[in-house]
């Protein structure tokens, strides 16, 4: 079993890449179980849908330090569905590894939210059971849920084909050839900026709040209290060189958040949002709308992007997986083939990604934790 190391002030701790599950079920069930062995407290949040197999599908949040904390750091998984194995094995390898206690002092909490879209992590899917990109479905300032990239009209045909999955397609060459037409950067932007006129197609925004928006806006602000400081890692998989990572920030994060992030993951490490780099300005994503939900509170959301596969294959897994999913038979070996390959794109069973991305994400976490008070930052060796 490969295997990582995670070294910080309080000792050190092995991480293996037993953490991660086969399925949505097994890695609810070995999270809960793993939370209310540390004392958490633990509750479970219904959306009111059910799996392959009609089990009912939460969203479950472990809560371990103050009742009304001053600081918090949250670690919420699975806003994208089938990202959430990912995102599910850090929560898990980070409580087997177990909280160093010193890391939460007196009005600290640590609040674990495992599964934002159960939806799409139990159907193997990136959206959720109305096609919804999740993290397209945040928006703020009363802006409306309509508007699409003018270049994503033009791309819907090769994105977004009306019909089942053949053995003929001609999406490479086509994607090739738009590529070379609008440029790497123009073509992102358009593709995943967020869209909301195609509800059948890719990162499509909605046209009202989702369940889980609901289920944060009720429950978040009772979950933060009046803490002050909020440190909040969102984890996410299928952007960036493959087994590296970057923490997307807000390009409107003031000074003062960012020089803290700075100070907690290393100037390296973050990135801000933006037609360069790795990423992509989008509309409606979570972290805006946790800043302006908590206005009063210095709350630095970071989105912790792990890479897999070059831009165009997760496109293409993407679109295959949604193709199959509005117009193939859900019993087929067509769709079978393509959600196997969209959790391959987003969670790599290779071992020297499992273990490098899982021990970074540990890692990150604990800085976190250890930033409430100001302690230094963990350093990760591999074995």
């Amino acid at each position: 079993m490969v295997r990582s190391v995670v070294k910080d002030m309080t000792g050190t701790v092995s991480i293996g890449i037993e953490a991660f599950s086969p399925d949505y079920f097994t890695a609810r069930e070995r999270f809960r179980a793993a939370v209310e062995a540390r004392g958490f407290v633990v509750e479970s949040l219904s959306v009111g849908l059910r799996g392959p197999s009609g089990e009912d599908l939460t969203i479950d949040v472990a809560r371990l330090g103050s009742e009304r904390p001053e600081r918090a750091v949250v670690v919420s998984s699975g806003l994208h569905g089938v990202e959430g194995f990912f995102g599910s094995a850090v929560q898990l390898a980070l409580l087997e590894a177990g909280v160093p206690g010193d890391l939460l002092a007196d009005g600290d909490s640590l609040i674990l939210v495992h599964a934002l879209d159960p939806y799409g992590f139990a159907w193997i899917r990136r959206f959720d059971e109305q096609n919804v990109d999740l993290n397209r479905n945040f928006l703020i300032n009363g802006e409306r849920y309509q508007g699409s990239p003018p270049a994503y009209r033009q791309l819907n045909g090769l994105l977004n084909p009306p019909y089942a999955p053949s053995r003929v397609d001609t999406f490479w060459p086509r994607a090739l050839l738009a590529l070379a037409w609008y440029g790497r950067r123009s073509l992102r932007q358009a593709v995943a900026h967020g869209q909301y006129d195609f509800p059948r197609g890719l990162f499509f925004g909605g046209v009202g709040h989702s369940r889980t928006y609901q289920l944060l806006l009720e429950n978040l602000p009772r979950w933060l209290g009046s803490a002050q400081e909020v440190t909040h890692i969102d984890f996410h998989t299928g952007l960036g060189e493959w087994g590296t990572y970057k923490l997307l920030i807000d390009p409107e994060l003031g000074p003062a958040s960012f020089a803290r992030l700075v100070e907690t993951f290393g100037e390296d490490a973050i990135q801000v949002s933006s037609s360069t780099g790795i990423s992509y300005t989008t509309r409606g994503d979570l972290g805006p709308w946790c800043q302006a939900t908590f206005p009063e509170c210095h709350y630095d959301y970071v989105c912790a992007e792990f890479g897999t596969y070059s831009p165009l294959t997760v496109v293409s897994a993407l679109r295959w997986e949604n193709q199959a999913h509005h117009w193939g038979d859900p019993g087929d070996a067509a769709t079978h083939n393509a959600k196997a390959w969209l959790k391959e794109v987003f969670v790599p069973a290779d071992t020297d990604w499992r273990a490098t991305t899982l021990a970074e994400g540990v890692a990150l976490v604990r800085r976190a934790l250890a930033s409430l008070r100001g302690r230094s930052d963990p350093v990760r060796e591999r074995s």
